[in-house]
């Protein structure tokens, strides 16, 4: 239970102090980052009164809470007086911070003078390696790094992740700290690898410093080595966005070093287009980068912008002729990605520019089998009019229609059904441009047309009230439906009276087809009515359907 306590007082201790979580529940990339800024924000934000229950400070004195809180409020006079009371000047708290910590992070000079004075010591490190300097390197003015060194501070201590001075006066944009460390100190030496083999270079890049990226090539402290995961800062400024970083950067590396690529086989231009940075592209293409180059697992610049929604992105390389033929059976193409994130904006550009619909991924499956397994209705329709191939088999043998029918989505096993015998009537998909006389915009949705409105209730009245269990299938026969497509229609369930609406569902999906082919359902149902011997059922459905008139089976069209 005291093991228990303690942990959470460690860790209401973090989130006080830092706004974050503990690090141990944190990504590791972004520990010290947090742990710094989280610091910095904190004291310089967070009202802290002297009569604070001490909860988050288990282990100081009460004295010793309010020294801290002095110095985060550039209070000496509350500092003088509890000094006078014997308060433990380098009293240290859970994270191993002192009063001298927190006034630098909050960059309280009069506060950082009077410790300095009375001997604070400045040597002590955080529970993360952090020491004084490095907070002031971060956020500190330079008069107060230069009053750390005047006290002796060691220069080259480095945090846990190997980072020193210099990189975090690097990360945060400090010019003039750099300057006075490089130019004054001549400490070139602190310009090592970090733990992650990144160095002050790398880490202004990431961040877009463009200053600092110029200020460090002045001083010759620029590189062109890579991290741990093969990045180099050229990477870290395509991947973030920084345009003027990229375009400073491209000014120092050579042609044949643009395209190298990481530890992933991601290239700068790569990076750039998973962030959907087009002016960073437009810089590396025009110094000759490679449009075209893949990642180890064979993705390339269109399938990670398709993937991330970056519809600009997306037609700046179509624009540029980027390779967009997808390779048969990859693990997935652009358009499966786009498909899969719901990006419809991009679907639509890609089908503009007449991308290959029908290509599989790893599962052989077509776009058309992920648009019904996810119910996509949309995107169904889309590719149901571009005249995507209806035949295509995935892995486990089944086509669209057989997935769509297997999870179960009706609307999307009728539109599919339409689609296939629409195709079938006209022989093709490449036919359907040459129908001159097609006024309708073709749609293989439900029908919600007012003109249509007669036919479809008495085609309900129909398979609700009249027929019996065998007679659709019967019908649909009749009608050159397919088994394929009448099991479809089946493995709808609803109980024993399911074929009712199996009925009604095929009558539907005929009656789209009979009106795209521009004949009379209403004489044609009429006929078939009465060969299955249901003469008194054909007169009622006929006068049902025309409601007296003879020219309703004239308006019904489809919409």
């Amino acid at each position: 239970m005291v093991m228990r306590k303690k942990a959470t007082a460690q860790q209401e201790q973090w989130a006080s102090e830092t706004g974050e979580e503990e690090p141990s529940k944190q990504n590791h990339a972004q520990k010290v980052l947090n742990t710094v800024t989280g610091l910095v924000q904190s004291v310089r934000n967070r009202n802290v009164t002297e009569n604070d229950s001490g909860d988050h400070h288990e282990i100081l004195l009460h004295k010793e809470m309010a020294f801290h809180d002095a110095a985060k409020k550039d209070d000496v006079l509350a500092m003088t007086r509890l000094l006078e009371q014997k308060a433990n000047i380098n009293a240290k708290n859970n994270l191993n911070r002192t009063a001298l910590h927190f006034a630098v992070a909050a960059n309280k000079m009069q506060a950082v003078s009077f410790l300095l004075s009375h001997k604070a010591r400045v040597d002590i490190a955080d529970k993360h390696g952090l020491t004084v300097l490095h907070l002031a390197a971060w956020s500190a003015d330079l008069t107060i790094v230069q009053m750390l060194i005047k006290a002796g501070i060691s220069q080259k201590a480095t945090n846990q992740d190997g980072m020193n001075v210099l990189h975090f006066a690097a990360q945060n944009d400090k010019n003039d700290i750099v300057e006075y460390l490089i130019k004054d100190l001549q400490l070139k030496d602190l310009n090592i690898l970090d733990k992650k083999k990144r160095k002050p270079f790398h880490l202004a890049a990431e961040k877009g410093h463009i200053d600092m990226v110029t200020k460090l090539i002045e001083f010759e402290l620029f590189t062109l080595e890579k991290d741990k995961e093969g990045n180099t800062a050229l990477h870290y400024a395509a991947k973030n966005g920084h345009s003027s970083v990229v375009e400073t950067l491209l000014e120092i590396w050579k042609e044949n070093e643009i395209d190298e690529p990481n530890e992933s086989g991601a290239t700068p231009f790569y990076l750039a287009a998973g962030g959907g940075h087009v002016a960073c592209a437009e810089l590396l293409l025009h110094k000759g980068s490679n449009i075209n180059t893949t990642t180890h697992d064979g993705y390339g610049a269109l399938h990670i912008a398709a993937q991330n929604g970056f519809t600009s992105f997306v037609s700046f390389l179509l624009n540029n002729a980027i390779e967009s033929n997808p390779e048969p059976n990859e693990r997935n193409n652009p358009f499966h990605l786009a498909l899969l994130n719901n990006h419809m904006e991009i679907i639509d550009i890609l089908l503009e520019r007449k991308y290959d619909i029908n290509a599989t991924n790893a599962r052989q499956q077509s776009p058309l089998h992920l648009a019904a397994e996810y119910k996509n209705t949309e995107l169904v329709e889309k590719l149901l009019i571009a005249g995507c191939d209806l035949t295509i088999s995935d892995k486990q043998k089944k086509t669209a229609l057989g997935t769509a029918a297997r999870s179960n989505h009706i609307l999307i096993v009728d539109m599919i059904i339409k689609a296939e015998r629409y195709y079938g009537l006209i022989q093709g998909p490449n036919e359907n441009s040459e129908q001159g006389d097609q006024e309708e915009i073709l749609t293989f949705k439900q029908d919600h047309s007012s003109k249509t409105r007669l036919i479809r209730s008495a085609l309900w009245n129909l398979a609700y009230k009249h027929l019996k269990p065998d007679e659709w299938k019967k019908m649909a026969q009749g009608w050159k439906f397919t088994e394929a497509q009448i099991k479809a229609i089946e493995e709808q369930w609803t109980g024993k009276e399911s074929y009712k609406e199996h009925c009604h569902r095929m009558l539907l999906i005929w009656l789209h087809g009979v009106l795209l082919a521009k004949e009379n359902p209403i004489k044609a149902l009429y006929e078939v009515l009465v060969e299955m011997g249901h003469k008194e059922t054909a007169e009622n459905f006929r006068a049902e359907c025309t409601n007296g008139s003879n020219t309703e089976a004239k308006k019904c069209c489809i919409s």
